[in-house]
């Protein structure tokens, strides 16, 4: 049946308000009830609208679907850049009607979250002061060279550990490498030693994190007043600081309206870098930004240790180009799990 849906999702963004036996005629597979049980799950799961009664019923997809549709991530990136149908410029509506009115995680997924969050809690209620520091010591580090080397940063992991202990620069290495990498933990230091600074978020709270990050590199400060280019993409985010300015804000709005945590910490981590507010820096900021809520709201951590920086700019790309959730989902879940399960 999981094919069977994707054929009448992606029927059904080019054939809005169809009935179940166009649909069926057009991407069945198997008996038509078959088709009417899909169509069904897909109402049940938010995917689909359902309009009319009995053989009246219409289908169309619903906000949430351009959200959480699955997405064959071979298959989409076999296409070259000019060759991908996207959504080129910012989507205006997608912070204030389309984030706003749905669930980012379904009833199983917040469920399976927040097993591992009481299992988190569980775990450091029976630590001492000293080896809970010195787990969240590690996991500073780690967050600090996985969000580095997503950047290009050079720096191998036990470089990084020997850099942010002792001070030591590695040989052969970028200076501007090693202060990456000393802004990362700086910035990860003051959110630890001020938990509830990011609430409520605002546009303040953010610019301070992300002159932390750029301290001592050639990246200017505040919101940017030129246009910028992402590469990889022809995604075209917004060129006028009082659209990024009023962006932010309705960010922060949603955000701070949200009551399940693990929302915020998931909105803050794609929509920055969506928004793309700074002339650089901006998906470290969203990196630490997200981890400050999880810690405003004593749930554990993210360091991203063992994702794939290919994989994370991939799952990134497409949610600038298509509005698309699905992946960053998968990757926010997989590393919330492992940080609970490594570092508590």
């Amino acid at each position: 049946m999981a094919r069977n849906k994707a054929y009448i999702l992606e029927y059904l963004k080019d054939h809005p308000s169809s009935s179940s036996w166009e649909v069926h005629e057009s991407v069945g597979e198997g008996s038509y009830a078959t088709t009417k049980r899909a169509l069904a799950a897909l109402v049940e799961t938010d995917q689909l609208l359902s309009e009319g009664q009995t053989r009246a019923t219409r289908y169309s997809l619903s906000q949430a679907s351009q959200l959480f549709s699955a997405i064959d991530m071979t298959t989409y990136f076999d296409k070259e850049i000019d060759e991908r149908e996207i959504k080129e410029g910012y989507n205006f509506e997608l912070i204030t009607e389309t984030l706003a009115n749905v669930d980012l995680f379904t009833a199983e997924e917040t469920s399976y979250l927040a097993r591992l969050q009481e299992e988190f809690k569980s775990n450091i209620s029976q630590m001492s002061p000293p080896a809970y520091n010195k787990e969240m010591e590690r996991l500073a580090i780690d967050l600090s060279w996985k969000s580095s080397q997503i950047e290009g940063n050079t720096y191998s992991l036990l470089e990084t550990e020997r850099l942010l202990r002792d001070k030591e620069t590695a040989a052969g290495k970028p200076k501007d490498d090693a202060t990456m990498l000393l802004n990362h933990k700086e910035a990860l230091n003051f959110i630890t030693e001020n938990t509830y600074y990011v609430v409520p978020l605002s546009i303040a709270q953010i610019e301070d994190i992300h002159s932390i990050l750029i301290k001592d590199l050639d990246v200017e400060r505040n919101i940017r007043q030129r246009r910028v280019g992402i590469s990889g993409t022809n995604y075209k985010p917004i060129d006028n600081e009082h659209q990024i300015r009023e962006a932010l804000e309705d960010m922060c709005r949603l955000i701070n309206g949200k009551d399940n945590v693990f929302e915020k910490s998931l909105l803050a981590l794609v929509l920055l870098s969506y928004i793309q507010a700074f002339n650089d820096g901006n998906k470290r900021t969203a990196r630490i930004v997200s981890n400050a809520l999880l810690i405003a709201n004593q749930y554990c951590p993210i360091s991203f240790r063992t994702i794939d920086a290919v994989e994370y700019k991939k799952a990134m790309l497409v949610f600038y180009e298509q509005n698309n959730l699905s992946e960053f989902k998968k990757i926010f879940i997989d590393q919330f799990k492992f940080a609970v399960k490594t570092y508590f």
